[in-house]
């Protein structure tokens, strides 16, 4: 049986020189990284590209000395993801968007780093379609579901703030889940793009 290296030993050797430390790490965290930018961007590419991101920020910071999160190395590179993700938003935020004139110009919507107008129109279309299913749900499992995927809560901080158990908490939203996946197969709904 192979011993796991803590994190924080990780950092220390990978400051003290050793790179294998770093590749250990990444390996580590590379899912649950990787997982959490994609669930937020809805892209492979992109979610490559801002978990690159997110390593070079560690790597610079690292090598800067500046890292001071003794034993939080995860929850330190997932809130460097969720704010290189939030960056990302608020780049593509700038694209000029098509106000419905008769002197409509094409280059006026497409540029190369931008989302293209169709996919984000797709995307609305099935975030509003997702929302009104959400609805459906019982309270008490809706309630779960939004602060699970929309406030990004663990089941410890959802369970805090409703009052009951984790796993009273985890069965709403499993049963959220499968209410949801129900009523998408009754009514034929398409949820991708």
């Amino acid at each position: 049986m192979e011993l796991q290296i803590d994190d924080s030993v990780l950092v220390r050797n990978y400051i003290n020189g050793e790179e294998k430390a770093l590749e250990v790490l990444i390996n580590r965290h590379n899912q649950r990284i990787s997982s959490f930018i994609y669930s937020k961007v809805l892209d492979r590419d992109i979610t490559e590209d801002i978990f690159q991101d997110t390593f070079i920020k560690v790597i610079k910071t690292l090598r800067k000395g500046s890292y001071s999160e003794e034993g939080k190395f995860l929850p330190w590179v997932m809130r460097i993801a969720h704010n290189l993700v939030i960056d990302h938003f608020r780049k593509n935020k700038r694209m000029p968007m098509f106000e419905g004139s008769d002197d409509f110009n094409i280059f006026s919507v497409i540029g190369d780093d931008q989302l293209n107008v169709e996919k984000q129109l797709i995307k609305d279309q099935i975030d509003s379609d997702l929302n009104l299913l959400i609805e459906e749900l019982p309270e008490d499992q809706k309630e779960v579901l939004m602060m699970r995927i929309y406030k990004d809560m663990s089941f410890k901080e959802i369970s805090e703030n409703t009052g009951v158990s984790i796993n009273t908490a985890l069965g709403r939203m499993r049963y959220a889940l499968i209410n949801l996946r129900k009523v998408i197969e009754k009514n034929n709904i398409v949820l991708t793009n």
